[in-house]
């Protein structure tokens, strides 16, 4: 079935099971025009460290929608997969881990601005069409090839979207 408004199929939506990730995290909060700064400080503090993207895939975990959040409200957190062990540095960089489990996954391919239609066809299109329900975790994405590492409109991001297990979904009241 083919979501006209947004472009994407949900046939492209995948349901995986992902393990615990731990990951070095910047959180970001605030004003999101500010993203770019908060992203810089990151970068910077990943080269330091020698954690480049071949080293630790990229996440970000989506806290809040920037149309919608206040900008002083505004959450996003910019994470790097490592195992690492993460001393006290001045970038502000801690560890966190993002839980596994059952996850809806849908890949975009496309520029920052179009990922933003993807996310709603994820979230406004799929599940409720889908029977699944979310788990109590923010939606959130993995960098697979991004800017300038690639051009802007041929950045790929993996979308993954917590669901619940089957067993949690049959014991829920």
């Amino acid at each position: 079935m083919v979501d006209a408004e947004r472009g994407f199929r949900n046939g492209e939506v995948r349901i995986v099971a992902v393990p615990d990730t731990r990951v070095a995290v910047l959180e970001h909060r605030g004003d999101p025009a500010l993203i770019g700064e908060s992203t810089r400080r990151f970068v910077a503090w990943r080269k330091a460290v020698a954690l480049p993207p071949g080293l630790g895939a990229t996440f970000n975990i989506l806290y809040d929608d920037p149309l919608t959040t206040p900008p002083a409200a505004f959450r996003l957190d910019l994470c790097a997969a490592t195992d690492r062990a993460i001393e006290p540095n001045d970038a502000g960089v801690v560890v966190k881990t993002i839980p596994g489990g059952r996850c809806a996954v849908l890949r975009h391919t496309g520029s920052e601005e179009s990922l933003c239609a993807a996310i709603l066809h994820l979230c406004m299109d799929w599940l409720p069409r889908s029977g699944e329900q979310r788990r109590d975790f923010p939606l959130y994405c993995q960098r697979i090839a991004f800017f300038p590492e690639v051009p802007e409109g041929a950045a790929v991001t993996d979308l993954f979207l917590p669901i619940g297990a089957p067993a949690e979904l049959a014991n829920a009241p």
